[in-house]
């Protein structure tokens, strides 16, 4: 079993409370925080307390118990908590694995509706982030016999535990090459993105490697191209928000360039995702909606200001990479050839 010193939610059964790893205030200080309301959780997930897909769709699992626990005593508990799980769906609209988990949870809160406890709902947050777990060790195992042992890996944003409920989807797949290559007397080394404006790669993917003790060298993102013309690069492996039914790709801004160039420089460039990020009612990359997100992040770094006062920004949140670009999607079962056929 593949494992990682990371840890992204704890469950404390005594207080019956979902605590999230903060991840704004990584990597200076490792906390947990002790989520108290459906509000609260709805506000972390908007805030980017918590980030990642999977992640995502976690928290807002546990955002659907929550309001279960809150309303449980009222004759319209149904109709609460499905104002609940519009507050928690209107939080970030890009990742398919929230809608996906709010909807299986609504369908356990109907079943179970006239239960004298919200019992079962809980039950189903907990396994809804088991299932998670195990879905990384599957990617990651996947993902290491489709890749191999090669030296070097670049990752743009944040991919790994720190996204997931457990070892991540991109950086599952790094931490299961590195152990493999560790057992053949090898050893692996990560290009990390930085991956402006929120700095993901800088701030969570390098905490997260160094924590596990694999080797990495931080990069800025207008680095890369050089480190892929220089023959430093020998594969490409990102996460991803929503995946249409075509396979095109919705991530971190930045990873349609990265594509972009891996092929143009023929390096494989992978995508690691469980199955709820695969979204079948998206026909294309052209149909998947794109967070906007605030300027501040883009002309603020850390509460400093980087840009002058009054200045233009633009801060989409994600792009979309085409399908065509795409060497392999890594999934729980198996990895996706996209372009098999061609």
């Amino acid at each position: 079993m593949i494992k990682s010193e990371v840890e992204t939610f704890r469950w404390n059964d005594s207080a019956q409370q979902f605590e999230m790893l903060d991840q704004l205030a990584l990597p200076e200080i490792e906390r947990f925080v002790p989520m108290h309301s459906v509000r609260e959780i709805a506000d972390a997930i908007t805030n980017m307390l918590v980030r990642g897909a999977p992640a995502i769709g976690i928290s807002a699992a546990y955002g659907i118990y929550y309001s279960a626990r809150q309303n449980w005593q009222y004759a319209d508990r149904l109709a609460r908590i499905q104002a609940d799980k519009s507050l928690l769906a209107n939080t970030r609209p890009t990742a398919v694995n929230l809608f996906w988990a709010l909807e299986r949870m609504m369908k356990v809160v109907q079943a179970h509706i006239q239960d004298e406890t919200p019992d079962a709902i809980l039950d189903e947050a907990h396994k809804i982030w088991a299932e998670d777990v195990q879905m990384n060790q599957d990617m990651a195992e996947h993902g290491a016999k489709e890749i191999g042992n090669i030296p070097n890996i670049l990752t743009h944003c944040n991919a790994g535990a720190l996204a997931t409920g457990g070892l991540g989807t991109a950086l599952g797949v790094i931490r299961a090459i590195d152990m493999h290559m560790h057992e053949a007397g090898k050893s692996l080394h990560v290009w990390v993105d930085e991956t402006r404006p929120y700095l993901q790669g800088a701030r969570l993917t390098s905490w997260e490697l160094m924590k596990d003790h694999i080797d990495c060298t931080l990069i800025t993102d207008n680095m890369s191209a050089h480190l892929m013309k220089q023959g430093l690069v020998n594969a490409i492996i990102v996460g991803a928000d929503r995946i249409a039914a075509n396979y095109d790709i919705a991530n971190k801004i930045g990873t349609y360039a990265l594509a972009v160039l891996a092929n143009y420089h023929h390096i494989p460039f992978y995508v690691a995702a469980p199955d709820s990020t695969f979204d079948p009612a998206i026909k294309s990359g052209d149909d998947i909606v794109i967070e906007e997100r605030s300027n501040a992040e883009v002309v603020f770094v850390k509460g400093k200001r980087i840009a002058p006062e009054g200045v233009k920004t633009r801060h989409p949140a994600f792009d979309v990479t085409p399908h065509e670009l795409i060497t392999g999607i890594i999934t729980p079962s198996g990895v996706i050839k996209p372009n098999k056929s061609k």
